[in-house]
């Protein structure tokens, strides 16, 4: 009850923290995911016991968990240590090779090491920035990282070049230097491939080195039937893995197995506490592994694999969008593309991934960017098929939007040259605009030709023209999507054209855009000649009630104009006035002479009554009918 109460108040607070946010999905946490979550609780109580019985506990805890995992993974007589951060078992693995090779270790501490110097080796496919973090947390200069290049003529671009290690081994033997510890893959952070893992192992027992491996395809070691590749890792000095993700369990802590004989060392190293509570970490895989079971476990682990249809291959799959693709999509050459393809094809394999993971949610598609091969997009199901809860038919979901999205993708591309020499051919109304980060057909923007206008002025008129044309632009009848571009984009005041399919012609494409803009620009310029126009015709026009005004004191005199005065004057002794009235034409500009008549809500005025008025005549367009002659 008190763990509902809990759990209730805590999606209270996530929910209301900060109403400004977007709204996030949570994630759908099975039951195996409450048991998880259960076991930080328990936690929390046990920590409560007397020592001994807490002593007891969490030292049975701890044997049972780390038996069913070395068990289920197939690492026999191996010590098991639970850490928050993934990195930090390696870590700890490192001060147990550093006490080990350096006996006065202990004693000394890092003076030792300049004796000579430790090296770590690690493949350059490996996790980015994990030998930096090494070397800080162990207090080792930077020269004590080797990187190891990949094969890039034979075997896998992502694999460890196993013969460049060994000459660069001997090399720092040669130099005085203390080969330690090399860190291999048994599936690579982006492409998911495994190095030789047994070729590797031979090499570091002829140098004495320790093996340290880690990656998502450590999974498959749980399965009845696993790759040869794979299998060598059993022979690895320690792992890390990660259950949490494999499982779909969440908060659940990473656990590094290795095998050391001296438990002084491991001591040392911290890879052992003699702490209890240190020990309960271990609880929630603890929990989660006793409710799920064995055969729980390996059927999770194989349901993803199978979502790649083959469990004994890599459970990774990768997908680009290519020239080579495009180019066989549309039955043409890869001749011919515009500068800066290469950044063009990331764009696109980008905007790829994010519509393949918009659109089927579940896949759980993510992009990764790749030394060589540049951006690709990723399926992995054992780190996201648990969490996410995907099914076959969510893959088949996803080879389904895949196939309709990559010939939109292969005309896109086809086109886009095109879609630059048409709007070459409409300059300089027309101006391409090169964005090799949008993902479509192009970038235009609509130049105004106007002559004599300040810089100022011309960016006004520039914003207004291209802002009115993207909307007119949207309202049209189409599935072409224009935009303003991307979110962070440097280009301003442009049109960006979407993806487009292979019926569009991109000549009458750019021959609208160009003829909306025409017309946007002539229709505002005609505008600002009739406003200046209205304009100088007012002055006029106030000039001439002035004038008239003056005439008709000069006429009638002072005392006639007074109200109560000029209308007992007026009915006395009436005046004919000779002054005329004016027009004012809007089409041609101008004042001209008139009845001396004046309309007013449908009424003939007089002059005299219009002055009696007071009207102005910056009312006039209010006033006035709707015919273009105004008589005042």
């Amino acid at each position: 009850m008190i763990y509902l109460v809990l759990k209730n108040f805590i999606c209270i607070l996530v929910l209301h923290s900060d109403h400004l946010c977007k709204p996030h999905r949570m994630q759908n946490v099975g039951e195996q995911g409450h048991m998880a979550l259960l076991g930080h609780s328990l936690a929390a109580y046990i920590s409560v016991l007397d020592r001994e019985r807490l002593r007891k506990l969490t030292t049975r805890i701890l044997s049972d968990t780390t038996l069913w995992l070395c068990r289920l993974f197939r690492y026999e007589n191996g010590s098991a240590y639970f850490h928050e951060d993934d990195r930090d078992g390696l870590v700890k693995v490192c001060r147990l090779v550093i006490n080990a090779r350096y006996e006065e270790y202990a004693s000394e501490g890092y003076a030792v090491l300049s004796s000579k110097q430790p090296v770590i080796y690690q493949s350059a496919s490996g996790r980015p920035g994990l030998g930096q973090h090494l070397c800080s947390q162990l207090g080792l200069p930077l020269s004590s990282l080797c990187t190891v290049p990949c094969n890039t003529v034979f075997g896998s671009q992502h694999q460890m070049d196993v013969a460049l290690l060994d000459k660069l081994i001997k090399e720092d033997k040669e130099a005085g230097k203390l080969p330690l510890l090399l860190i291999a893959n048994a599936g690579t952070p982006g492409a998911g491939h495994t190095d030789k893992l047994g070729r590797l192992k031979d090499l570091c027992d002829q140098y004495s080195m320790w093996l340290h491996l880690e990656g998502v395809n450590l999974a498959t070691l749980a399965l009845g039937q696993a790759t040869s590749a794979i299998m060598a890792a059993n022979r690895s000095d320690s792992m890390t893995l990660t259950p949490g993700q494999w499982l779909g369990l969440p908060a659940v802590s990473a656990v590094t197995l290795y095998r050391h004989e001296d438990p002084a060392l491991s001591l040392a190293a911290g890879l052992t506490s003699s702490q209890p509570v240190a020990k309960l970490r271990a609880l929630p895989l603890w929990l989660s592994l006793q409710y799920l079971g064995h055969n729980g476990i390996v059927q999770k682990i194989k349901h993803a694999t199978v979502l790649v249809e083959d469990e004994l291959s890599s459970p990774v799959v990768l997908f680009k969008f290519s020239q080579e693709m495009s180019a066989a999509s549309s039955g043409g050459s890869v001749e011919g593309y515009c500068a800066g393809e290469k950044e063009v094809l990331d764009t696109f394999n980008r905007w790829l991934g994010e519509q393949l993971l918009q659109l089927v949610p579940a896949s759980g598609m993510d992009v990764v960017e790749l030394e060589d091969e540049g951006t690709c997009v990723r399926f992995s199901p054992l780190l996201t098929a648990a969490v996410l809860g995907t099914q076959q038919g969510d893959v088949e979901d996803l080879v389904e939007k895949l196939s309709e999205l990559v010939p939109v993708m292969s005309s896109t591309m086809c086109l886009r040259q095109d879609f630059r020499e048409e709007t070459h051919r409409h300059s300089p109304s027309l101006i391409y605009v090169e964005e090799l980060s949008w993902p479509g057909l192009g970038a235009v923007r609509y130049e105004p030709q106007a002559e004599g206008i300040d810089e100022s002025r011309r960016k006004q008129e520039l914003e207004k023209i291209n802002t009115e044309l993207l909307k007119k632009l949207q309202e049209l009848d189409t599935d072409i999507i224009f935009s303003t571009g991307p979110e962070f984009g440097t280009q301003e005041n442009c049109i960006f054209v979407g993806m487009v399919t292979e019926d569009v012609d991109v000549s009458e494409l750019v021959n609208t855009i160009a003829t909306l803009g025409r017309d946007i620009e002539e229709s505002g310029r005609l505008l600002e000649n009739m406003t200046e126009v209205v304009r100088k015709g007012i002055l006029e026009a106030e000039l001439q009630l002035q004038k008239a005004n003056e005439e008709k004191l000069m006429e009638e005199g002072v005392m006639r104009q007074l109200p109560l005065v000029g209308s007992v004057l007026n009915w006395f002794s009436p005046v004919q006035s000779s002054i005329k009235g004016r027009t004012f034409n809007l089409a041609a500009g101008t004042v001209l002479s008139a009845v001396g008549n004046f309309y007013k809500n449908n009424q003939i005025l007089t002059l005299e009554t219009r002055l009696n008025n007071q009207l102005s005549l910056s009312q006039l367009p209010s006033v006035c009918s709707g015919d273009k002659n105004y008589t005042y």
